[in-house]
């Protein structure tokens, strides 16, 4: 109950206070690139209830239709804008929007699209049982995730042996550990990342 207060008034605060930052971010993506302003990923929620993910558009469009779902630092996919977007995390600010809904909430495990979902174990099941995140302990290790798969001929299958399995343990590791005090140590670590 606290968490879910904390996430709804968290996220309405949020988006009132980066309104002109979200209004002129969505008219920078516009205006750099054709397509969509938004990308509405969809990914595996809570109980593994299929949702749109919200993010400003930071590829071409149709980008997954030409590529697979991981991607890194050089994908000649993203955009240049994209790749300013990436780099601070301001491409994830829509999520706000998941979260305030309730499809999301600001610290869980990321959300897989659903064939990663399916590849799960009987125990990796378990991240499932919490609304998926905007931020969470992998989202802070893997901070440079595309830097990490740059140069890779398989993105996503370096990603599976780099970056999946450490993912998984960091997830699974705060489903059994999580606390408000855990969450709000995440979102504060979360700022000091993206500062860096």
């Amino acid at each position: 109950m606290i968490k879910r207060s904390f996430d709804v008034l968290a996220s309405a605060m949020g988006l009132i206070v980066l309104a002109p930052v979200l209004a002129a971010t969505a008219l920078a993506v516009k205006a750099s690139s054709s397509g969509p302003t938004f990308y509405r990923g969809l990914r595996a929620g809570r109980r593994g209830k299929p949702f749109r993910l919200l993010k400003f558009r930071t590829m071409v469009t149709n980008a997954d239709q030409i590529g697979g779902p991981s991607s890194s630092a050089d994908d000649p996919r993203i955009t240049r804008f994209g790749a300013f977007l990436r780099h601070y995390k301001l491409d994830e600010l829509p999520q706000l929007l998941n979260v305030l809904t309730g499809q999301m909430s600001l610290v869980g495990p990321r959300p897989e699209v659903l064939p990663e979902v399916l590849l799960y174990t009987e125990d990796e099941k378990r991240l499932l049982d919490l609304r998926p995140g905007i931020t969470d302990w992998a989202s802070i290790r893997f901070r440079n995730e595309g830097e990490m798969l740059r140069g890779s001929a398989d993105p996503h299958a370096a990603y599976q042996i780099k970056i999946r399995p450490e993912k998984i343990r960091l997830g699974l590791e705060y489903v059994e550990k999580r606390s408000f005090w855990i969450d709000c140590k995440i979102i504060v670590n979360t700022l000091k990342a993206i500062r860096e």
